[in-house]
């Protein structure tokens, strides 16, 4: 099995090398991450600037190759100038941070394994639901038995993988859990500070939205020790509201 793995914390974060240490364990990894961090650009791709690739070696060895891109163009890049041949998966994470509910659709992490689908390859986001402490270790071995499942069942095209997995003791963990994306908006709200200078400004925060019961869904569960699973597909189109507005009366729309 050959793997691209990537990350938005980029290529130096322990997260990636976490995950990189169990799956080459089991198949053939070639890294291409960002060479610094790029949390929370969604799926931004780089175009009015040029990309700049290098090798980097971690412990002493080649580990990947680092590009001034996003998660996005690090996918693209891998799959067209690195990689001789496709490959069988691709891994975005482990990131510093859980990606369950909105969040995905302003993760870089999550927009890395968007990318291999939309490119028409399996693919997974894995996330660590923590800031604070971090131990990588469970969630890497949760990384490489998804990408061993995912070599026996097929996910259907242009669906990826969202996974979170808890940061607790392993022995604290209640089992894996397929979820849905909750859609609950978790950022909204702004802090007003003063600089140094007595300016003002703004840190925008949120709150997780626990307060529902609910476990079908990634936060609820995430919060209960649930290493969750959602599958995401990338055609966003609203397919009963297609044929909702078929029905509509388009005449003085083709008169105007």
């Amino acid at each position: 099995m050959r793997i691209l793995l990537t990350n938005d914390d980029g290529i130096y974060a322990e997260g990636i090398f976490a995950a990189y240490q169990q799956l080459k364990k089991i198949a053939n990894v070639t890294v291409v991450a960002p060479d610094s961090e790029r949390s929370s650009v969604g799926h931004g791709i780089t175009l009015a600037h040029p990309i700049y690739c290098g090798k980097i070696k971690r412990k002493g060895q080649f580990f990947g190759y680092s590009i001034s891109g996003t998660p996005a163009d690090c996918i693209k890049f891998g799959i067209h100038t690195v990689m001789k041949r496709k490959p069988d998966l691709v891994v975005s994470g482990i990131n510093l941070g859980p990606n369950d509910g909105c969040s995905v659709f302003y993760s870089g992490t999550v927009a890395g394994a968007r990318e291999g689908a939309l490119l028409g390859l399996p693919s997974m986001a894995v996330s660590l639901a923590t800031f604070m402490n971090p131990s990588f270790t469970y969630a890497a071995r949760v990384t490489a038995l998804l990408a061993r499942i995912l070599q026996r069942h097929k996910l259907k095209k242009g669906t990826f993988l969202n996974v979170n997995v808890p940061a607790v003791n392993s022995a604290k963990i209640r089992g894996l859990k397929i979820t849905r994306q909750g859609l609950i908006p978790i950022h909204g709200a702004f802090h007003k500070r003063l600089d140094p200078n007595r300016r003002e400004y703004y840190w925008m925060t949120g709150r997780a939205p626990l307060d529902q019961d609910d476990d079908t869904i990634d936060t609820f569960a995430l919060n209960r020790n649930y290493v969750t699973i959602t599958p995401i597909h990338c055609d966003m189109t609203d397919e009963k509201m297609v044929e909702s507005m078929l029905q509509w009366n388009w005449k003085e729309g083709r008169q105007t």
